[in-house]
């Protein structure tokens, strides 16, 4: 009580934003915690708008809590006003719930959604008045620092500084952790026993029972110690409807990113993207039923007020029952004048008569992802789509009333010349006279441009990434194609943002100096444009003895990658043959309804692409 009402003294009145650091919202759970009482700290390493957009986070609060043994609560990273109030009052960086310091937790566990957010990691810690380098707090039992998310699949850059990581689902793999963690804490185990225990648990990546060997700037070998297992294979959720979902999640008292509720509907894509991470480590797919979709969507709108409903996934109109799951929630939804978003629709006719019929109750702009203008690299990258499909939408889009657009490209896809660049400005002009043709009006079309990374576990893992010059060149290219055409929009990534995303992307334990270094000299939030300086990453880089260059050029498939003990089930060999057929500009299919691939995911875990719906055979 003491340590809450200080802070409401000596930070809520002073901060932009005291709802980030208020607590006390609506489903909030409290629980009394006894000193055999396990204590989480789930941690988000950005601000509280970002961090309670994020579904996962949610499911692993709901999920833990439910546990008698457990208490979790949430902590964010503190935006630069509240971080110098801090400082400067030696308030040590606290929980939502009940105002507790980050050291008197047992567990933190972090989520690793993006690599630019991994200084606030360290600043986090920091702030909570603890050692930064696990090394340093061994003879400390706990807390026991736990990484997990999409980072985790590449977290060497950060590994110095975790006690563990958990690749993949977390949903069965995390409380089986947090009993290990109770039970060596009950039994006064040490923390290298607690760990060791901890290596029978599938998805458990212990980095220190790992010594890696360099040969001047490539990796040897990787040598697993203390029996630890190699590869360390992901943990999976084969049923999510076996898992419980959140049906009174939080709501914050301020307006977060995507400030709505969320449903997943199904996890997984085998579309087959070669520069898509998150459709190689999330394989396969597996779909929600539509009875529980329709449940849960009422349920949470009845629970927390919500006016908008988002259907998500990685690509949402492929849930195989998408027109049935529209039609069930589009009375409810109209008569309760709640909205419904379709937050990844695909370029096809359907995808936008869908968001048509949804748009029935607010209408918003239609997003299309197209990634490449060209078809020849469309097939490079397995983008199964054509410029007919692209037209067709484009057309059925006008016809049905929109008056804006927005495509999203990439820019630096291997094999990737100066035409692919320019048919993205005259793909843009085609699509706008059809729409002044059809609409009889100007019509608004947003080009939204992103540099490409070649992220780890994917065919193009072994890709160069360009370099800043050539981006920006490609950029002003765009640019002066476009120039004078009021109506067409173009937005982009800061190609420098893209530099330091895949230098953290495919880097290794090296850079853990440069992370250490930045965070001493409060280079911070990366992700923002008040915290992101590129001039003073070089100088870290300088000074931490580090060729940032390194780490994004091209690398030979016999090379030991940093990532090689990590597996996502997918087969190396898999990979490799989708690099061979990209450059060959060959096409994957899509194995949910063809033939299938051979990644390697199904064998492995025991399980198969499971679809709501099933064609009779």
């Amino acid at each position: 009580m003491k340590i809450k009402k200080k802070i409401d003294k000596l930070l809520l009145p002073y901060v932009e934003k005291p709802g980030r650091y208020i607590g006390e919202e609506l489903h909030i759970i409290k629980k009394d915690t006894g000193q055999d009482t396990l204590r989480v700290a789930l941690a988000f390493p950005d601000i509280y708008e970002i961090g309670m957009s994020y579904v996962g986070f949610k499911i692993l609060y709901n999920i833990t809590n439910k546990l008698d043994f457990v208490y979790t609560e949430r902590v964010f990273a503190p935006w630069f006003d509240a971080e110098k109030i801090l400082r400067e009052k030696g308030i040590p960086l606290f929980s939502l719930e009940t105002k507790s310091p980050l050291s008197n937790f047992d567990v933190i566990g972090f989520t690793l959604q993006y690599e630019l957010s991994y200084t606030n990691i360290l600043n986090m810690l920091n702030l909570g008045k603890i050692p930064l380098f696990s090394k340093e707090r061994e003879n400390s039992k706990f807390p026991i620092i736990i990484g997990g998310g999409p980072g985790a699949f590449n977290p060497e850059p950060i590994a110095d500084f975790f006690d563990l990581f958990l690749l993949g689902d977390g949903e069965k793999a995390f409380p089986e952790i947090l009993k290990v963690i109770y039970e060596g804490k009950i039994n006064n185990a040490t923390k290298k026993e607690i760990l060791k225990t901890l290596l029978n648990i599938q998805g458990v990546y212990v980095p220190s029972f790992y010594k890696i060997v360099y040969d001047k700037n490539s990796i040897k070998e990787i040598i697993p110690t203390e029996n630890a297992p190699y590869p360390i294979i992901k943990s999976i959720i084969k049923d999510l409807n076996s898992i419980p979902f959140p049906e009174k999640p939080i709501v914050p008292y301020i307006k977060t990113v995507h400030d709505r509720a969320p449903v997943e509907i199904f996890r997984g894509c085998d579309r087959g993207c070669r520069f898509c991470q998150a459709g190689m480590i999330y394989r396969p797919v597996r779909e929600r039923s539509l009875d529980n979709i329709v449940r849960l969507s009422k349920k949470i709108l009845e629970n927390t007020g919500y006016e908008d409903l988002s259907l998500i996934s990685l690509s949402t109109s492929d849930y195989t029952q998408i027109k049935h799951l529209i039609e069930r929630l589009l009375p409810y939804c109209k008569e309760n004048l709640i909205s419904i978003s379709l937050p990844s629709l695909r370029v096809d006719t359907f995808s936008v008569e869908l968001a048509e019929r949804v748009s029935s109750i607010k209408k918003t702009g239609l997003t299309l992802a197209v990634e490449a203008a060209t078809q020849r690299l469309r097939n490079v990258i397995n983008k199964n789509i054509t410029e007919d499909d692209l037209i067709a939408s484009a057309r059925s889009a006008f016809e049905m009333g929109w008056n804006l657009i927005k495509f999203y490209f990439m820019i630096g896809l291997p094999t990737e010349t100066k035409e692919d660049i320019e048919e993205i400005a005259e793909l843009a002009k085609r699509i706008e006279r059809l729409g002044k043709s059809i609409r009889g009006k100007k019509i608004n079309i947003k080009i939204s441009i992103s540099p490409f990374v070649p992220k780890p576990h994917t065919p193009f893992q072994w890709e160069r990434q360009n370099t800043r010059e050539e981006l920006n060149e490609k950029i002003h290219l765009l640019k002066d194609r476009l120039k004078r055409r009021r109506n067409i929009l173009l937005k982009y990534r800061d190609p420098e943002l893209s530099i330091l995303e895949g230098v953290f992307s495919r880097g290794d334990r090296r850079l853990s100096r440069a992370l250490y270094i930045a965070q001493k000299r409060g280079q911070i939030m990366d992700g923002w444009d008040e915290g992101f300086s590129f001039k003073k990453w070089m100088e870290i880089f300088d000074d931490a003895g580090i060729n940032y260059k390194e780490y994004l050029i091209e690398r030979n498939i016999n090379d030991i990658l940093p990532w090689d003990h990590l597996s996502s089930g997918v087969k190396k060999e898999f990979l490799i043959e989708e690099l061979h057929r990209a450059k060959k500009g060959i096409t994957t299919e899509d194995c949910r309804f063809s033939k299938c691939t051979d990644c390697g995911v199904c064998p492995m875990f025991k399980v198969h692409n499971i679809l709501s719906y099933r064609k009779k055979s």
